[in-house]
């Protein structure tokens, strides 16, 4: 009888704890951790919240940039992290459940080591081609690659990048035949495609600059619906491929494991961030939308996309060298 007297009252002051100590969360600086290096849009957007989220919780919010493997070394840092709501991960989710199927012998498991934060930005993949281009929309493009099976070829930032896969996604869905030319990273790719060595691409937003200069056109978004971030190019629907979404988009993660109220905390902040005008603003010169939401919703598109671009993978017969 004693003992259990014991017991309980151990329990009751531990669950006594638990409020006051979500409500010091946090105590100390939080990492970011961007699995690619600093200037590119996933950093960039990084640093964007990072420096709101440190208004928000009263505690330095910084960026640790480490690239390298296709986002595996960041991500496997990361997943390793103690689970305390003290380094979290920023990335795109395709790029992060995609490396399930393209990499042997990862260090842990896109989905069950980590936990869903909450989505932080959405935007469209754009289809583009240099302005010497015969093609005017991408009906035109799909003509002639039916024209010429096999001949029509794209640049991408690599085997199993999500332009890669997107672009399979849209050959699927035509009927089309297009060669891949694989780069190490975006820059290369994009003066391929200016020096035109390749036919066309799919890039993210961060090609807006080069599209208002005139260095390339644009043929079509990648989403069902058209997007106020890149005015006047029409949706993959409008454009004549039905039934058809390929979001971009970024995320934060945790690794498995994070107590529910940090997840809570973590959540509540970044969703006042993303609401902020500032940051709004910020993003969308990036060419960027905020998508605030719930762990939840993250964690069931990352369900759905690992589902989708896993078959994808398979079916084309994707690897990574």
């Amino acid at each position: 009888m004693k003992i259990t007297r014991y017991v309980a009252a151990a329990l009751v002051s531990v669950l006594a704890c638990l409020p006051a100590w979500a409500d010091e969360f946090p105590s100390r600086p939080i990492r970011l951790v961007v699995p690619f290096p600093p200037g590119g849009s996933t950093d960039v957007g990084a640093r964007i919240v990072a420096a709101k989220l440190s208004e928000t919780l009263g505690q330095t919010v910084f960026v640790d940039n480490r690239p390298g493997a296709g986002t595996t070394i960041g991500a496997a840092y990361v997943a390793a992290a103690p689970a305390d709501g003290y380094t979290l991960y920023v990335t795109g989710p395709v790029t992060h459940v995609t490396s399930q199927a393209l990499y042997k012998n990862l260090r842990y498991d896109a989905l069950k080591s980590f936990a869903p934060v909450g989505m932080m930005t959405t935007s469209p993949f754009i289809v583009v081609v240099h302005p010497s281009s015969p093609a005017k929309t991408l009906r035109q493009l799909l003509e002639a690659a039916r024209a010429r099976p096999g001949r029509l070829t794209y640049a991408s930032s690599g085997n199993g990048a999500a332009p890669h896969l997107a672009t399979e996604i849209i050959a699927r869905a035509t009927g089309t035949e297009f060669v891949h030319v694989p780069f190490r990273g975006v820059g290369p790719a994009l003066v391929a495609l200016m020096g035109e060595q390749v036919d066309f691409m799919i890039a993210d937003v961060g090609v807006v600059p080069q599209l208002r200069d005139g260095r390339l056109r644009a043929l079509a978004l990648t989403t069902a619906k058209e997007s106020a971030l890149v005015p006047g190019v029409p949706s993959l629907a409008a454009a004549g491929v039905e039934g058809v979404d390929i979001p971009s988009a970024l995320a934060v993660l945790a690794p498995a494991g994070t107590p529910s109220p940090v997840i809570s905390r973590l959540n509540a902040a970044l969703n006042g961030a993303l609401a902020d005008p500032e940051v709004k603003q910020k993003f969308a010169l990036q060419g960027f939308e905020t998508a605030p939401g719930t762990p939840q919703a993250l964690a069931d598109f990352l369900a759905s996309e690992a589902r989708r671009y896993t078959r994808i993978i398979r079916e084309a017969g994707i690897t990574i060298d």
